[in-house]
């Protein structure tokens, strides 16, 4: 289920680019923006994408180690140091 959420909203990111680079290039054609202004957009937007992803991942990581730690369920170090 976490899988096909994850998939989901990346489906939808690329989607959501396609459709704004789309609609720069319609402006672009028009000359209602330079080519650089895209670029720069284009740009900005990836940057906020990659800042955005990073801290859903931590988000997402932090998420799980709670429910790990509510259900009680041994980590690798918990086995670990049992080994030990």
């Amino acid at each position: 289920m976490l899988k096909e959420l994850l998939y989901t909203g990346i489906g939808g990111a690329l989607l959501l680019k396609e459709k704004v680079e789309e609609e720069l290039k319609k402006l672009e054609d028009k000359g209602k923006i330079d080519t650089s202004d895209t670029k720069t957009f284009l740009e900005s937007l990836k940057s906020k994408g990659e800042e955005e992803e990073r801290r859903l991942k931590e988000e997402l990581k932090s998420a799980i180690r709670e429910v790990i730690e509510e259900l009680g369920i041994a980590t690798k170090q918990d086995i670990e140091a049992l080994k030990k």
